[in-house]
């Protein structure tokens, strides 16, 4: 017997949301446990302090410092180039084969395996640039993974602007770089800023790339030459070698806070930039 079409949208219906409700409630619990576990952990010697006895005892402060390097590097050197590439996949050329090619290039490292990124940085940035394990090799390593995030995710922002928009910045004898930085990038600079934010998220959890191009140095690094260790690498280290649970779930919990922070804090300066603009 078929089943009517309120039927089927009545069980689809509960289909989709208990599937949404399941995701959340995994997540949550997963947080969760991390941070009851971890909260009690956190304190001022936690924060202050470097890691002592391989991270048995000390705190994370070397690990916090490098992890805010390395993404600080990563985006700093990802982040002009990807919003210039997609302005001229948008705005500065027609589809064609150089268009084809530039996303086809950008969607096929978007789905290399970070292991395959941190070789790649060892053997050219650490090896045959002799930059040694370093935040600058990190950086410029997690640059590169965090390229066409960006990339794409800007340039369906730009796509996604009204093409009202162009036309009246041209009518009103506005030059092709006039409509880009005063009616095109404001415009889209929400879900740039989104893309940015995922890039974010990524080079902070990263380890496998980490570890070979920015090593796991538990000193605090003096400079971009310095090999360094991120809480992402601490975290994992601390639990496989089951050095210290503890400490562990502690940087596992800053982790979570950091990004939540991180997010609230990039979120708050591109709205009020927006609402600026307007």
């Amino acid at each position: 017997m078929k089943a009517s079409p309120k039927t089927t949208q009545r069980i689809a219906k509960v289909l989709i949301w208990s599937s949404a409700v399941l995701v959340i409630v995994i997540l949550l619990a997963i947080i969760f446990y991390i941070l009851i576990k971890g909260i009690p952990q956190i304190n001022w010697q936690f924060l202050t302090e470097i890691p002592r006895n391989m991270g048995r005892s000390g705190g994370i402060s070397s690990t916090i410092v490098g992890t805010l390097l390395l993404t600080l590097v990563a985006v700093i050197i990802a982040t002009p180039f990807g919003i210039g590439t997609a302005f001229y996949l948008t705005e500065y050329t027609r589809e064609g084969r150089i268009t084809r090619i530039i996303r086809f290039s950008a969607e096929s490292l978007a789905g290399i395996p970070s292991i395959v990124y941190g070789l790649f940085g060892y053997i050219f940035f650490v090896t045959y640039l002799h930059l040694g394990g370093s935040v600058l090799s990190g950086g410029l390593t997690l640059a590169i993974m965090i390229l066409p995030t960006i990339i794409r995710t800007s340039e369906e922002s730009i796509r996604a602007v009204p093409r009202l928009y162009r036309e009246v910045c041209f009518s009103l004898g506005g030059t092709k770089w006039q409509t880009i930085t005063r009616a095109v990038f404001p415009s889209a600079l929400p879900g740039i800023a989104n893309g940015i934010i995922l890039s974010i998220g990524r080079c902070v959890a990263e380890t496998a790339a980490v570890i070979l191009t920015a090593g796991s140095a538990l000193r605090m690094p003096g400079s971009l030459l310095s090999p360094t260790r991120t809480m992402a690498v601490h975290f994992y280290i601390l639990a496989r070698e089951g050095i210290s649970m503890e400490k562990a779930f502690g940087t596992a919990a800053l982790l979570i806070i950091l990004i939540f922070l991180i997010n609230v804090v990039f979120n708050m300066l591109v709205n009020r930039y927006v609402a600026k603009g307007r």
